[in-house]
């Protein structure tokens, strides 16, 4: 039996050969739990087919979607999956604009657990052993100011595919994560190698899938007040 939960979208996400789309549930207009509706493959992501409108276009991050969906996926962590239904279109029914990201927000804290931190990452690894006793995977932060840095991390071992990669504070702790929103991969790794700053933003934070032992954080969107329109490649 499928069920419809009407969510802000606030994460449509690179994944392996899909996107990541998550987003907080409204129920009476007010913002409840967080939804990451996952296909029923090996990785769960989301393809096109499964996640466009009837028109055929692809859910934007602050639309405010009806999603159907078969039954609640929880795994490990990842306490907010829900089996989407893939024979029903999403449907729009309107959007939310910067005013309202605040109540969207989540309590100010860090992010999960600190103290784990990769090569050219901070704070931005927890490895499973700890995660497995979370029970959350989604944040929605609000910072100040964000550096993106592009660069090519594996440079030294002959590697020169380049990556972005936001660099924050938020309540009292460093960060240093990749990002894996697709509008802001594209425009950033369209300039030279550099740190870009940006203002005041608001930041989707996803803990990834495991891999070789750990989970990783990741920024899954980018929102400034004035964010760029964005694409759907």
């Amino acid at each position: 039996m499928t069920t419809v939960k009407r969510i802000v979208c606030l994460a449509n996400s690179r994944k392996l050969h899909g996107r990541c789309i998550a987003g907080r549930e409204l129920v009476d207009r007010s913002p409840d739990a967080w939804v990451r509706p996952v296909s029923s493959r090996e990785h769960q992501e989301v393809s096109e087919r499964e996640r466009h409108y009837e028109d055929g276009t692809d859910p934007a991050v602050l639309d405010v979607i009806d999603v159907p969906l078969i039954a609640h996926k929880p795994s490990t962590y990842q306490q907010e999956n829900w089996l989407l239904d893939p024979t029903h279109y999403w449907v729009k029914q309107g959007r939310v604009g910067w005013d309202d990201l605040p109540r969207l927000a989540s309590p100010e804290r860090p992010l999960w657990v600190d103290g784990h931190s990769t090569y050219h990452g901070r704070n931005d690894r927890i490895p499973l052993v700890v995660a497995d006793s979370l029970t959350s995977s989604l944040a929605f932060i609000h910072v100040d100011g964000v550096e993106l840095a592009v660069f090519a991390p594996g440079s030294a071992f002959g590697d020169s595919k380049r990556r972005v990669q936001a660099r924050f504070s938020h309540a009292g702790a460093a960060y240093k994560l990749w990002v894996t929103d697709p509008a802001y991969e594209r425009r950033f790794l369209a300039q030279p190698d550099a740190q870009h700053h940006l203002g005041e933003c608001f930041l989707t934070v996803s803990l990834g899938e495991p891999y070789k032992g750990d989970c990783y954080k990741l920024v899954a969107a980018i929102l400034e007040q004035a964010t760029p329109t964005r694409g759907t490649a």
